[in-house]
């Protein structure tokens, strides 16, 4: 017997909460466990986990919180109505005690974002040097060889050489590979360039990963789990491009986008598919 077969013939406990009413609506509506799963792209296992009440056991909150939403919405009862009680069922488990729930990278109310990580080390790094360098100038000034050229005409000759090295003035790198991996499974995405043009589209495992072709002219993404995709720009850490529940879709993906979103607070997509 299957995994997917023992878990449709495991029975749900009928909790009389988000989860019985999730399963009653399924029930009515003439639909298998293993159907809604086809159906949302939600693995079988966290939809029996939901409807068994067990809403903690679940990643993370925003787990929850998403594919209630998405469960709600298939089988015809009110999505708001439901993430409120999914809402209103976490907090009582975690007042009773329960443990509370697992959480990953992707899980925003529970750690601080990537950008904000880099930001701070970046700082203690400057702070570090900004102390070294003044301790060395102010206790043991004119130390050290001295310079073979004035610092003045050095400021003017760097920029001098980076034109003739390039043929143009420099300007600040913004480039490297960029790389989307996704931290759960039957996570469904689609990249696509400027004129349309499928680059790649699959529903990826977890841990599945794909390179944005560098050559590739505006490239874009369509998914319906942001959250669940992390992205890499020449091995760096970027923040997702959103953390919420939602469907986003042509959403640019360059590294110069991507890097201009790690350097502003992060907000979240405007939903194509919801309205938000």
């Amino acid at each position: 017997m299957s995994d997917e077969e023992s878990i449709e013939d495991s029975p749900a406990a009928d909790t009389g909460g988000v989860g019985a009413r999730l399963k009653r609506a399924r029930e009515a509506a003439g639909l298998e466990l293993a159907q809604v799963a086809a159906e949302t792209r939600i693995p079988q296992r966290h939809l029996l986990t939901i409807e068994n009440g067990e809403l903690t056991e679940l990643p993370a909150r925003t787990y929850a919180v998403g594919f209630s939403r998405t469960y709600a919405r298939l089988v015809g009862l009110d999505e708001r109505e439901i993430v409120d009680q999914v809402r209103i069922e976490l907090a009582e488990g975690e007042d009773r005690g329960a443990a509370p729930t697992r959480f990953e990278p992707g899980d925003p109310a529970r750690v601080p974002g990537r950008g904000l990580a880099w930001f701070a080390l970046f700082a203690a790094v400057l702070l570090i040097g900004g102390i070294y360098a003044f301790y060395s100038s102010y206790f043991a000034p004119g130390l050290g060889p001295a310079p073979l050229q004035d610092p003045a005409q050095q400021t003017e000759a760097q920029p001098q050489q980076a034109r003739a090295a390039t043929g143009k003035d420099a300007e600040p790198a913004a480039s490297g590979p960029v790389v989307f991996t996704s931290e759960m499974d039957g996570t469904w995405v689609k990249f696509y360039d400027a004129a349309g043009e499928r680059l790649y589209e699959a529903q990826m495992n977890k841990g599945d990963s794909y390179t944005v072709p560098a050559d590739a002219e505006g490239p874009l993404v369509w998914t319906g789990r942001p959250y669940a995709l992390a992205i890499t720009v020449g091995g760096r850490p970027v923040p997702k491009l959103s953390e919420d529940d939602e469907v986003i879709k042509d959403v640019p993906i360059t590294a110069a986008a991507l890097l201009a979103r790690a350097e502003r607070p992060s907000t979240s997509e405007e939903s194509v598919a919801n309205g938000g």
